[in-house]
């Protein structure tokens, strides 16, 4: 692939033209040349785009597929297509399907459903067997075959001997373990967030107790084991609170929010629509609050979409019954560019790949083009209309957004939206 981007203004803080606008040259797939001006005399494939902006491709470190078992929610084709239209150069993905994938085989047959796609997908190995909690999965075979991380996807580990087996087994070849921050029996049957809220709409609640418990206990267990965690999708400050005393103990954690958990709070649900279902669920101002504040001083290593597919059998139904999850891939920068500058929405939605075992490639000369093109000007109201997966269940559905992503550059391919 060779091509030529005029006009593009680079936010890339590795790199040493950040914030500048410049032409960039790409040959088979390599940056060949970055200048205020370059020619074509090769009659390259020139791409000039409204406000064109440029940054290394983006991650998402929770995204859900339906297959293997449940096509009807999503592909592995079209969800990573989905990915490369709203930016995502890669992409990791976790193991509720069905079967679960617990083995090297499931491993290996997901990353042979990707191969040669522009957008890189990363397994995610189930920590359990059938993520059940009963017994550990092939952890280190599931490893050698290319698993990134371990988790029970949504699935909390209740035996805390299991959780410390699982952090000092996996910290023999550097696994990273994942554990959902949740305590079943606090949470109960809890729909929505425990609050003046669940008590005005008659919904059972699911207090911040039953995370917060869970996050203390996981990151004693941590301290004790010396192993290596990564606590995906809090959603209190007081989880804020207790993860950042943590990092400041020097303990090996990281963690993560989704996007929606710092948009919305349980206020939202008071229509009863199923979208706004959600776990960990919705929280309060307070919360949403500390979150975002967290995310800039970088307490929160990384912010996920938490791409969920649902079909609509499973969503729109009687708010108890319904099913939790909302898609967010197409939503993610539109969403994180109206709640964070421009640079923080870039840093964001790439910085510490390597958590993950994921290379992170600056925009330098020489290095393989591994790019996000957008466009962070503008703002429009979010519709069926800009979503590529199969299952439509975005919370964001009416929602103004900002900003517009154009595509990626990855793997020596091109894909930009029409």
């Amino acid at each position: 692939m060779n091509l030529l981007l005029k006009s593009a203004t680079i936010v890339d803080s590795k790199s040493d033209f950040h914030n500048q606008t410049v032409d960039i040259l790409i040959e088979k797939g390599v940056i060949s040349n970055i200048s205020k001006r370059i020619s074509n005399p090769n009659n390259y494939k020139e791409i000039q785009l409204d406000e064109l902006h440029v940054s290394q491709g983006w991650f998402d470190s929770s995204v859900c597929f339906g297959e293997p078992g449940y096509e009807e929610r999503e592909t592995i084709e079209n969800g990573l297509k989905t990915a490369a239209y709203s930016g995502f150069t890669a992409v990791a993905v976790n193991a509720n399907t069905h079967p679960v994938v617990d083995t090297n085989a499931d491993i290996s047959f997901m990353k042979s459903k990707a191969e040669k796609n522009i957008v890189n997908l990363y397994p995610i190995g189930a920590l359990t067997c059938k993520s059940e909690g009963l017994d550990l999965a092939e952890l280190f075979d599931m490893k050698n075959a290319g698993a990134v991380a371990f988790y029970d996807y949504q699935k909390p580990i209740s035996n805390p001997n299991l959780m410390k087996l699982a952090l000092q087994y996996a910290s023999n070849f550097g696994g990273l373990v994942c554990s959902f921050p949740q305590e079943s029996k606090i949470s109960g049957l809890g729909v929505m967030n425990e609050n003046v809220t669940s008590t005005y709409l008659g919904l059972k609640g699911n207090p911040a107790l039953a995370e917060e418990l869970q996050v203390a206990r996981d990151l004693f267990i941590l301290e004790y084991t010396e192993g290596k965690l990564h606590i995906p999708t809090i959603s209190t400050a007081k989880s804020v609170e207790l993860i950042r005393a943590a990092k400041q103990k020097k303990l090996d954690v990281t963690c993560s929010v989704a996007i929606h958990n710092l948009f919305f709070t349980d206020d939202h649900l008071k229509t009863f629509n199923t979208n706004f279902k959600v776990l960990p669920p919705l929280r309060t101002k307070n919360d949403v609050e500390a979150l975002i504040s967290a995310v800039k001083d970088g307490t929160i290593d990384m912010v996920t979409s938490d791409h969920n597919p649902i079909d609509i059998e499973d969503k729109k139904i009687e708010f108890d019954r319904a099913k939790n999850g909302t898609i967010g891939l197409e939503s993610a920068f539109g969403a994180l560019l109206s709640i964070f500058t421009l640079k923080k929405t870039v840093e964001v939605l790439t910085r510490n790949k390597d958590r993950f075992g994921i290379e992170s490639i600056p925009i330098s000369v020489g290095n393989k083009a591994d790019l996000t093109l957008f466009n962070p000007t503008g703002s429009y109201v979010f519709s069926k209309g800009n979503i590529h997966s199969r299952s439509k269940n975005s919370i964001f559905e009416g929602t103004e957004l900002h900003g517009k992503v154009y595509g990626i550059i990855a793997n020596n391919k091109i894909l930009l939206s029409n």
